[in-house]
This record gives structure tokens, C-alpha cells and sequence, in this order.
């Protein structure tokens, strides 16, 4: 998944994006005042709560270079492995539930904060490279109802549909698509869930005003506050502008940005005949996650998209969205400036 349209050229305690944090079951800890994080540092704080699931490509990764003999570079990798990552809930009506009730099940046994992505809405990613989601309205309410059954009581940190609110203005989704995406707030919320609705990201809409208001009619004011830099690789003090600029016109909602692969920006327009927002070459790992960000109104750094997972087959020979790409992880773990 990518955090701009395909069509429009856009914690060392644990391992992979999941949360057990000092907070309440529906509201994440305020950020304190803190030194600046490190660039994919050890685990700091309420970040240190989140499940890292031993299981990810990354991890597997790491053990199959260290057997190979290649132990720089799985010790690189491991920077990725180390770092909670979400579940990106995928799966269709009718097997959704056991996934997740599984993964909240792991993240329990570790004594851990289940963390999870839903991303199922009908006509996601606009049909492009991520697309996909649910075959209509009443398929997404009952996939909706299935998650939160899974992750009621279980503290669950959850980002909502990534690019699901912008793309209701970029490609013409509607009103539908907002009731549904405010419907599955109201579901998850009533489950205990600390959830964050995804506002896209710096430059994805010109129009600041219709995606506030996108935002509010999708249910913004039921939610913990909205994520920016899903699946980008945009500058956090772009995102940190940004967000403050939305939280102003939202009454002050608190944010949370995606900093896994922002470690050197972002590249504008084509990169090696695909798009910028698509698998660029030269990026690099950004800050770890972690609560502490010394912003008051940024709740969390955190690592949305599964770093080192392909954006989509953007050029040739690149994998599909969603699959591992282990060089493509080796090269954002080598630029990483810690």
C-alpha cells in the first residue's frame, strides 16, 4: 500500500508495528519532553509495549542470512526485525476474524500490545497496485464487525484504512465510503481500541479544506486522532507542519506519523521509470518508534508500513505490493544514519 494513489505519482526490547502501552485501554500516553529520538534506535517508551511479532519476513530474514553466513548483513536487517510493525488486516469476511483474534492472541502470550492496519475498504487503493477491499457496503460493515470481535478488550492500537479518506476526493469515492469508514471507527471504538484515522499525507490533496472536511464526516471526532505518511517517505517536519495544520481545523485532535522509511525523504516525481511514492532507491530507515516525540500534539513515531515490503510492481521485476523485498530492506537499513 502506498499513502499516495498508484495512479497519481504520491522499537531493542521487541521485533515488528504492535502496543502494551502506559495508557489507558482507548487513549495512548501523552507525550512527555524528551531528548529528539534517534534515527532506528533501541525502543523507547510506550513503543517498547507494542507486540514485535518474531514471525515477519524481516525475522525470517535475519535467520536465513545469519545460517547463510552473511552475518552484516542480517545484523542490518535486524534493525528492521527489532522494531514493532503491524498486522495489515487484509483477509476477506469470514476469515479476518481468526486472523486477528490470533495475532491478539500472540501479542497477549508476550505480554504485549496487539497492533494492527485495517485496510478492506471497497475499490481500495483506488484499483491500482494495492487494490482490492471488500465487495460492497454490507461485505465492509460485516468484516468491520468481525475485527472488532476479534480485538474487544485487548488494548488494540489500530491505523484505519491508509489513503481510504483522501482517496474520496483523488478518485472519487464518495459518501458511502465515508459512512463506512465512520461506521468501522464506532465498531472499533466500542471494542476498546485506540484508533487513528489515516489523513494521507503532505501534498496528496490541495484542497486542505475538503479533506478536513472528508475527515470529519468519516468520523475523525469518534477516533483518537488520524495518522499521516502511511506507506511515504515524506520529512517528519513536513508531516509535523502538516498535522497541525489539520489538528487546528479538528479541535485539537493529537496525530501520529509513519517514520519508517521517511529516513531520507522522499523523491519528487519518476525515479528510474516508476514513480516516486513506489520502491525508490537511496531511502533510509527514520526514527524508531516511540511515544516520546517531545510534540504535544504528535502522540506517536511509529512504523506503519511493514518495512522492507514492496509498494508494488512499479517497475520491472519488482514484486507486488505487500511482498517482501529483502534488498530493497538491506539498502534502508544500510542508510539509516544510526
Amino acid at each position: 500500500m502506498t499513502a499516495v494513489p498508484r495512479w497519481a505519482g504520491l522499537l531493542a526490547a521487541a521485533v515488528a508495528l504492535s502496543v502494551t502501552a502506559c495508557s489507558s485501554p482507548t487513549t495512548p500516553p501523552k507525550p512527555l519532553p524528551a531528548p529528539a529520538p534517534t534515527t532506528a534506535g533501541p525502543t523507547q517508551d510506550g513503543a517498547a509495549a507494542l507486540f514485535v511479532d518474531p514471525d515477519t519476513a524481516a525475522a525470517k530474514q535475519v535467520q536465513q542470512w545469519r545460517a547463510e553466513g552473511r552475518s552484516a548483513d542480517a545484523d542490518l536487517v535486524a534493525k528492521i526485525a527489532a522494531q514493532p510493525q503491524p498486522d495489515w488486516l487484509t483477509k476477506p469476511t469470514g476469515h479476518v476474524e481468526d486472523e486477528a483474534r490470533s495475532y491478539v492472541e500472540k501479542a497477549k502470550a508476550a505480554g504485549k500490545r496487539p497492533y494492527f492496519v485495517t485496510y478492506h475498504i471497497p475499490g481500495r487503493d483506488c484499483n491500482s497496485y494495492s487494490g482490492g477491499g471488500a465487495d460492497d457496503s454490507d461485505d465492509y460493515r460485516q468484516w468491520s464487525k468481525e475485527v472488532a470481535d476479534a480485538v474487544r478488550g485487548s488494548n488494540a492500537l489500530i491505523i484505519v484504512e491508509p489513503d481510504g479518506v483522501p482517496q474520496t476526493i483523488s478518485c472519487g469515492k464518495g459518501e458511502s465510503r465515508l459512512d463506512l469508514i465512520r461506521d468501522s471507527i464506532g465498531q472499533l471504538k466500542d471494542a476498546g481500541a485506540t484508533v487513528y484515522l489515516d489523513a494521507g499525507n503532505p501534498g496528496f490533496i490541495d484542497d486542505t479544506d475538503q479533506l478536513i472536511d472528508a475527515l470529519k464526516r468519516s468520523g475523525v471526532d469518534r477516533a483518537d486522532g488520524f495518522s499521516l505518511n502511511v506507506s511515504n517517505f515524506r520529512e517528519t517536519k513536513d508531516n509535523l507542519e502538516f498535522g497541525k495544520e489539520l489538528s487546528s481545523a479538528l479541535g485539537g485532535k493529537h496525530f501520529v506519523i509513519d517514520t519508517g522509511r521517511n529516513g531520507n525523504g522522499g523523491v519528487p516525481g519518476d525515479v528510474n521509470g516508476g514513480p516516486g511514492w513506489c520502491n525508490p532507491p537511496g531511502r533510509a530507515l527514520g526514527v524508531a518508534p516511540t511515544f516520546a516525540t517531545g510534540e504535544p500534539l504528535v502522540d506517536a513515531y511509529l512504523w506503519v508500513k511493514r518495512v522492507g515490503e514492496s509498494d508494488g510492481d512499479c517497475r520491472p521485476g519488482e514484486p507486488r505490493a505487500g511482498q517482501w523485498m529483502p534488498q530493497y530492506a538491506l539498502e534502508l537499513a544500510k542508510n539509516a544514519k544510526n
